[in-house]
């Protein structure tokens, strides 16, 4: 399995956990990987780090994602789907080695398949957003 196909497979799960909100991660991880038949050790390990690294920092990911939003929006107006894809591309940019043009090309690419016809243009844009602050 790919990079990108890592990527979406962690992205599913977080969309998941987003609605269902379940406490032990690594339990949903393992449950994840076993109903969609997943044995590659390098997907349990990046979807671990995924999973983990956003709930550790959970707190300065939303600022992130709060602080970039234009003033008549609230974290509640964001779907699901664009909120777990903007989590996953703020923790790679901020705590991983990937560098952030790849990061932004995938979420814009995962937004293009899962989201809103306007969903591509919010990622790239609170994503680019991100970036300059750094």
């Amino acid at each position: 399995m790919n990079r990108t196909a890592i990527r979406e497979q962690a992205f599913k799960l977080i969309y998941s956990l987003e609605i269902q909100k379940q406490d032990n991660k690594e339990e949903a991880i393992d449950l994840y990987m076993e109903s969609n038949e997943i044995t590659d050790i390098n997907v349990k390990e990046y979807m671990t780090d995924a999973i983990l690294g956003i709930e550790k920092n959970e707190k300065e990911i939303t600022k992130q994602i709060e602080t970039n939003l234009k003033s008549d929006w609230k974290l509640e107006r964001i779907s699901k789907i664009d909120l777990a894809i903007l989590k996953l591309a703020i923790y790679e940019i901020n705590y991983t080695q990937i560098p952030y043009k790849v990061v932004i090309n995938e979420a814009v690419e995962l937004a293009k398949k899962y989201g809103e016809d306007a969903s591509k243009n919010f990622v790239n844009g609170i994503l680019a957003s991100v970036v300059k602050e750094k």
